[in-house]
């Protein structure tokens, strides 16, 4: 761009240029064909913005989200918003993946401000980056949608560039005082913590009972779920209320015992419906970020690694509890939608996301919402058959003049169209058709593959968001390691293909994103390393999938790195005044303030997974400094969870860990009766225990170097040993490993 700075009260001439094909985001270089002159987030344009005494504009997203592309059409390819933007503003364009940090402070605003959030999410801040006004999608010129506002996106444009022509000063003020409540806000996790030393007792257990009853009154109990329109799947809150039955029998005690069931029936009830409904892909696999209506029927189509990752273990240990099919063909759907392409890199790793919107047919020119995923009536009868397409039909629930609400439907690309979701089971098709159950699983199967070939065929898939996300990579690593360990003894194929492919991520992370010099990493990855550093919840996410990794190989080179990066996670972003972790380490200059994340949201906390790795780092590596730190970090947000502990569900787990201990079960030596042992260690669900193996194929020198209990252990003698609080006893009954974790 070009700058021209006239004396003082003359307006600076500047021309901008779109700088987005300098980034390496799929979702940024997406615009950079805009006729907005979008720049990049950092340094330069914020000292652009401060030499031209202009407003940024920061639009942030992500490339699967469907309102994002709806607004640049609507707005960002339009030359008359264009020309507002270039003229008036410093216009930014954000991947809100690369750069969580920018995200969360400004989403923290616009909810505080509007009371809700979303993508995209758009801002107006001062050349200081403090926030003046800000919204989700703005209608554009010509929206259909722009008569349900009171201003659509150019007059909002026209509006502020007056403002702050006119009354700057006011603009000026206002934005401060907006920042000092934000930081009023932003001190989560500092009200509470103390100096470095003793960690305290603990959080009472009762919040557990709180967190429960919370739920309980939200329950959903004819579709599962909690609340009504949009349901997202929540997957911290879940786990948390599926593990009360898991838990000792202190918290039970606590909780009561018809509570824990109705916990873990809630969430089984809730992962079933899911299972049946529109927001899994019952053609392909895995499932879309959330339901736009009760009855998971009708999803916002994106699918994102994240949330799949997550599910995959929530859904593994429903089956372990339950040992209920239905929840283990799920296991095998998400764990193979993980595995396989597009969103498997055949570098190693996993993809991103997968887009909402799509072509129909490859000679069109317009992308749909779901495009890729819908059908009409009168396609199941061209490509299944008559009497096939009515018995799919029934079965999905497709309708002929489609199965979509027009209130769902706000741009008519759903007319006719059928959100394929499960509505009767075999016995009941069987008895509607006149044919046998194994009949009518014959249909069903045949004409799931003749669906997806054909969908396959004639179909461009949605986008795909081909970055390589440490944390999210994390989460996938953790839920395939333990998916692997579960079915080691009864699916050994599958449980190689999973555990290779978390393997794999690891490897090329270390590779790619982790510098041995500095023990830190990069987040990103697309066509090499990105700019931005790991945060936080990269190295919390990373961290707990190598701790399950660990737990499925028993080779101590992921124990080691985990160690490794622990370490730097505390170096770089522990708070130690109040303790804890800031999401962003210090010093970063273009960052209005440093956060900490303690409450979940569609994903874990940052704080909440780290106790837990801090625990059970504590117990693996008989580390008393690391267990302390696990008790000061749910210690720095006492207040907050004592007040809203159903906001913490993912920090729950530490708080049990914190009040009655964690244990480490040692098992040693090789043969039948030790191979047994592990198998059923490796099948337990638990809350505070972890396990080491020494001996056997196990590889353990580094461990048992850094665990100094471990060193007097003789790897070839047959024994189990409970170790916690530094000492260790042993199991007697090799066999009797359940009772030992419980």
């Amino acid at each position: 761009m070009d700058v021209n700075l006239h004396a003082p009260g003359t307006k600076p001439e500047i021309k901008l240029v779109n700088r987005l094909n300098e980034s390496r985001s799929p979702y940024v270089r997406g615009h950079m064909d805009n006729p907005v002159a979008w720049q990049m987030w950092g340094p330069e344009a914020i000292a652009l913005a401060k030499k031209t005494n202009r407003l940024l504009f920061v639009s942030i997203g992500y490339a699967a989200c469907h309102w994002c592309h709806v607004m640049e059409r609507e707005s960002f390819e339009n030359e008359e918003i264009a020309q507002l933007l270039n003229d008036h503003f410093i216009p930014i364009k954000i991947d809100r993946e690369e750069r969580p940090d920018v995200d969360r402070i400004y989403m923290n605003f616009v909810q505080a401000t509007t009371g809700s959030g979303g993508w995209p999410l758009n801002v107006f801040i001062t050349p200081d980056l403090e926030p003046l006004f800000g919204g989700t999608y703005w209608p554009g010129p010509g929206s259909t949608t722009i008569g349900m506002q009171h201003m659509g996106f150019a007059g909002i444009l026209k509006k502020l560039a007056a403002v702050w022509e006119n009354q700057r000063q006011r603009c000026l003020d206002n934005a401060k005082d907006i920042t000092a409540q934000l930081k009023q806000f932003a001190q989560e996790g500092t009200l509470s913590g103390g100096e470095d030393g003793e960690a305290s007792e603990g959080l009472e257990l009762e919040l557990l009972d709180d967190a429960y009853e919370h739920y309980a009154a939200k329950y959903d109990s004819k579709y599962g779920g909690f609340g009504g329109a949009p349901k997202f799947p929540t997957p911290p809150n879940l786990s948390f209320l599926l593990h009360l039955s898991q838990c000792p029998s202190e918290v039970e005690d606590v909780v009561g015992d018809q509570e824990c069931r109705n916990a873990k029936e809630m969430v089984i009830n809730t992962l079933r419906h899911m299972t049946r409904g529109g927001i899994h892909d019952q053609i392909g696999n895995g499932f879309a970020r959330y339901s736009v209506t009760r009855d998971w029927s009708l999803p916002h189509f994106e699918k994102m690694l994240y949330d799949n990752a997550q599910l995959l273990p929530l859904y593994l240990d429903a089956y372990v509890i339950t040992k209920d099919p239905e929840m283990l063909s799920t296991v095998h759907d998400i764990a193979t939608y993980l595995t396989t392409p597009p969103l498997h890199a055949s570098s190693g790793g996993f993809f991103s996301a997968e887009d909402a919107d799509s072509l129909y047919r490859p000679t069109d020119t317009e992308k749909r919402e779901g495009a890729f995923y819908v059908w009409t009536h009168k396609e199941l009868q061209s490509i299944l058959g008559e009497r096939d397409a009515e018995v799919c039909a029934a079965y999905w629930g497709v309708e002929e003049n489609g199965n979509v609400s027009p209130q769902h439907d706000a741009h008519d690309e759903l007319i006719n169209q059928n959100v394929l979701s499960i509505k009767q089971n075999r016995e009941q098709l069987a008895k509607e058709f006149g044919l046998k159950v194994d009949e009518v699983d014959k249909i069903l199967a045949e004409g799931r593959a003749k669906l997806l070939k054909h969908r396959n065929k004639e179909r461009p898939r949605p986008a795909l968001d081909d970055k390589i996300v440490v944390g999210w990579n994390g989460l996938a690593i953790g839920g395939l390691a333990r998916t692997s360990a579960v079915l080691e003894g009864t699916d050994p194929e599958n449980a190689t293909k999973y555990r290779t492919a978390a393997e794999e991520a690891v490897r090329f992370i270390k590779a790619e994103l982790y510098d041995p010099s500095t023990k830190t990493m990069k987040r990103v990855y697309r066509e090499g390393p990105g700019d931005a550093p790991a945060f936080a919840d990269d190295y919390a996410f990373l961290i707990s999938g190598l701790l399950d990794l660990y737990a499925a190989t028993f080779d101590d080179l992921y124990l080691s790195f985990a160690d490794t990066l622990q370490q730097t996670q505390i170096a770089l972003f522990w708070d130690g005044a109040s303790h804890g972790f800031f999401a962003t380490a210090a010093n970063q200059p273009d960052l209005l303030l440093r956060l900490k994340d303690g409450m979940d949201n569609a994903e874990p906390s940052t704080n909440g997974v780290s106790a837990h790795n801090l625990h059970r780092l504590g117990a693996l590596l008989d580390d008393e400094t690391y267990t302390v730190r696990a008790k000061q970090t749910v210690d720095a947000f006492e207040a907050e969870v004592m007040q809203h502990p159903f906001l913490f569900t993912s920090m729950l787990g530490a708080v049990v860990a914190g009040r009655l201990g964690m244990r480490s079960l040692v098992i040693c030596g090789a043969g039948r009766e030790v191979e047994a042992a592990v198998a059923e260690a490796r099948t337990q669900s638990n809350t505070n225990s972890t396990v080491v193996r020494i001996g056997g194929a196990a590889k353990s020198e580094w461990l048992r170097a850094r665990n100094g209990l471990l060193q007097s252990l003789d790897p070839r003698t047959a024994r189990v040993m409970v170790c916690e609080r530094g000492a260790c006893r042993e199991v007697l009954d090799l066999a009797d490993v359940g009772s030992a974790l419980a």
